[in-house]
């Protein structure tokens, strides 16, 4: 028998993640069946999202869910040699067995770490790709505001702007996080624990924002609304302000301000792209090696620490991909 150690759900979350909501376990795997392989995580990813979805779907028993980058230690399918990397959606799991059916295609990643297909060349990367192009439609000489912009996703949207010829104005929670955001060209940056987002924006957009890409959600997009211009597009990607929150936000509805500035309010999952993911994927890779784009994890160590990784991305620890090493 082969031990395999997962996160199981303890509890479901209510408001901030404890730690008894989840349950390090170990259990034995069975024997393969012709055709499966066993792997084993090499990088795993923690994400805002893996919260909301197990609010909606999770039950108490099941593991928890993502996307991890595996080796096949062991293999009963020629197509899968031991030694194949393989990403898959097999949760928070240190051993899997699966069929090749479970396994995603890799990105092309020539010198660039394995890990980067969970972050700038994974979900993150074709979130900020897809979600800002698509919908936000930049143009060349315009405002875009992004929340959260020393995230996974929001430094990527940052960047992908200044390469667009757009004003970027970026918000970040501490102060090492706006110097680095400074580092990759934002125009603007501002610490939002220290300004009024209002004010902020009537310094750095006097004119008003163009594009707004939102990783937060709550009152924080109230105030970017309240400064978009005409025909303003706003990409709505995430909501991690409001994520544990216990109690309904109590603000004005923001529909009159949409109509009447005929604002384009889109929120989008990313996997709506899936078939066109290859196209994201070579033009990441192409800004990466021209010095266009540039990227940070936060790599913690230990598949024991997982959630604590998890929990981190609720009180701001990570800046750029938070990603678990095996």
């Amino acid at each position: 028998m082969v031990k395999a150690k997962s996160w199981k759900i303890a509890k479901l979350f209510n408001g901030v993640p404890k730690d008894e909501d989840l349950q390090l376990v170990e259990e034995d795997l069975p024997g393969l069946k012709d055709g499966e392989m066993l792997i084993e995580a090499v990088y795993l990813t923690v994400d805002p999202y893996m919260r909301v979805m197990l609010e909606t779907n999770g039950k108490v028993g099941d593991t928890m869910m993502g996307e991890q980058i595996s080796k096949v230690v062991e293999s009963k399918n020629k197509d899968y040699p031991v030694g194949t990397i393989v990403r898959t959606h097999s949760g928070w799991r240190s051993r899997t067995i699966v069929s090749a059916e479970a396994c995603r295609r890799m990105p092309e990643l020539g010198d660039l770490s394995l890990s980067t297909a969970l972050g700038v060349m994974g979900m993150p990367g074709m979130t900020a790709f897809f979600g800002f192009l698509e919908i936000c439609s930049p143009k060349e000489g315009e405002v875009v505001v992004v929340s959260g912009a020393a995230g996974a996703v929001g430094s990527l949207v940052g960047q992908i702007a200044k390469i667009k010829g757009c004003k970027v104005i970026g918000f970040a929670g501490d102060e090492d996080k706006c110097k680095w955001i400074k580092s990759l060209g934002f125009d603007c940056v501002y610490n939002y624990k220290k300004v009024k987002i209002d004010d902020a924006l009537k310094e750095a957009a006097p004119e008003g924002v163009d594009c707004y890409f939102d990783n937060v959600g709550g009152e924080f997009t109230l105030s970017v609304l309240k400064n978009m211009k005409l025909f303003g597009r706003m990409s709505i990607c995430g909501q991690i302000s409001q994520y544990n929150a216990t109690d309904k936000l109590k603000a004005e509805l923001p529909f009159p301000m949409i109509l009447f500035k005929q604002l384009l309010v889109q929120g989008f999952i990313v996997t709506r792209w899936y078939p066109r993911w290859a196209e994201g994927e070579k033009q990441m890779s192409q800004w990466i090696r021209e010095g266009k784009i540039t990227y940070k994890e936060t790599v913690t160590e230990g598949f024991e620490n997982m959630y604590t990784a998890f929990r981190g991305l609720f009180k701001g620890s990570n800046t750029g991909k938070a990603i678990v090493k095996c």
